[in-house]
């Protein structure tokens, strides 16, 4: 998934040549020819451990539809809403048929009236097999605007090794977590925790940790500066402070990742889109040394965000039929299950879940029964926007440049002018 979910409410908007022309349906649609065809154009925003095998799954949509082809791009994450953005505003020029958008794009996308609504369209196959959060974020306004392709939370990545030599078990609250890292510096002169200080999506857990939450969306009010709010901040600045945990504002993804593959820390916050890249690190040559446990507890228990994606369809596609087919097939559960076994990525179907390769798999299964009791964002448009007032408060919070007292206070009320008068 992401290198920085926050981010792409600052990159610029780019504009990226890729055509999508065509036309025809399929056998359920179809009024001229009886099969589709023509172009359909992809964006996938899946990370470099990951495009390879989305790369060939798209491209491998042919053997069941030959008279269509398949244009992949590989968009970075943090650039794909504003490219997409762009190019649809412009009058679709360079727009995909089908996009990988990020759950919280997926509202905003149908609020601006980008994404083609697909209810009853071929796009979505026996709907009663997807996970019920995962649907759920595909529904604006009463329709249906995207096909859940995978669905995610995060988790605690440890080094068994080095807690092993540390003498520690995996921590399952915070107080835990600082009394590990004090005994893993100890013993093995490493950090016990790399926190990421660069992305908003790394202050949920401890915002849910705290029993907190961004907003209160069916009571119309602001929450993320309640006291849980202010606690939140103050427990994520309590780690680095006690020196448990190092930070980084500048590229925390790439310094993250390289410090666990490397063994220069102990744990990491993270979700299963980064479980084979974690696992192509020199400590984890032997890949059992990987462990995932849930997120440290704050003083209001555990609580981590619902993520994945979900597949949109551009309403201004030249091809929808061959766009809607796409989609699905890319959301089947012959697909998921292949990405699940090459990736560890969660299905968004129940079924795939009952397949030995994917019940075997012990990272799955941990995330399986993580995202049931995960905490769904808010399913509004402003949803992606929300991230962009912790990102700016969040760096200056770890490094004690601000108290958490005046972040919270920010970030509420920037929450406040993004949501208009009717928010209290």
């Amino acid at each position: 998934m992401r290198r920085g979910i926050a981010a792409t409410a600052l990159v610029a908007a780019l504009a990226l040549a890729a055509t999508a022309c065509g036309d025809g349906d399929d056998k359920t649609q179809n009024k001229s020819s009886g099969e589709i065809s023509g172009t359909v154009t992809y964006w996938d925003t899946s990370n470099d451990a990951e495009k390879a095998t989305y790369k060939k799954l798209a491209e491998d949509f042919t053997k069941k539809y030959p008279k269509v082809k398949v244009d992949y791009v590989n968009v970075p994450f943090g650039e794909a809403l504003n490219k997409f953005k762009n190019a649809a505003g412009s009058g679709g020029s360079g727009a995909p048929d089908v996009l990988r958008a990020e759950v919280a794009w997926t509202q905003d996308l149908a609020n601006i009236g980008y994404l083609a609504p697909l209810d009853d369209t071929p796009a979505l196959d026996k709907q009663l097999d997807y996970l019920p959060q995962a649907m759920a974020s595909t529904k604006f306004e009463g329709k249906t605007y995207g096909v859940p392709q995978v669905i995610d939370t995060m988790g605690l990545f440890y080094n068994k090794k080095m807690l092993d030599e540390a003498g520690v078990k995996p921590p399952t609250t915070l107080t835990e977590l600082k009394a590990a890292a004090k005994k893993i510096k100890e013993k093995t002169g490493k950090t016990g925790l790399y926190l990421r200080g660069d992305d908003a999506y790394w202050f949920l857990p401890f915002l849910y940790g705290e029993g907190g939450d961004l907003l209160d969306v069916k009571a119309k009010r602001v929450t993320v500066d309640d006291e849980s709010g202010v606690k939140a901040f103050a427990a994520a600045r309590d780690l680095v402070e006690s020196g448990a945990a190092v930070t980084d504002a500048t590229d925390g993804w790439e310094n993250m990742q390289n410090a666990i593959k490397n063994g220069d820390v102990a744990m990491t916050i993270n979700g299963p889109w980064a479980i084979e890249d974690t696992l192509g690190g020199k400590a984890f040559k032997d890949r059992s040394n990987l462990g995932v446990v849930p997120i440290p507890a704050g003083s209001g228990g555990q609580g981590s965000p619902q993520g994945g994606h979900n597949l949109a369809v551009y309403a201004g596609s030249d091809n929808l039929d061959a766009s809607y087919a796409f989609a699905r097939y890319m959301s089947s559960a012959e697909v998921q299950a292949k990405t699940t076994e090459a990736l560890s990525l969660l299905p968004t179907r129940a079924s795939v879940y009952n397949k030995p390769e994917v019940a075997s798999n012990a990272n799955v299964k941990f995330f399986r029964d993580a995202v049931d009791k995960a905490v769904e964002r808010p399913w509004i448009p402003e949803g992606n926007s929300l991230f962009q007032a912790i990102l700016v408060e969040f760096p200056g919070v770890l490094t004690g440049k601000t108290s958490p007292e005046d972040a919270a206070e920010a970030v509420g009320k920037a929450y406040r002018k993004l949501l208009k008068d009717d928010w209290k």
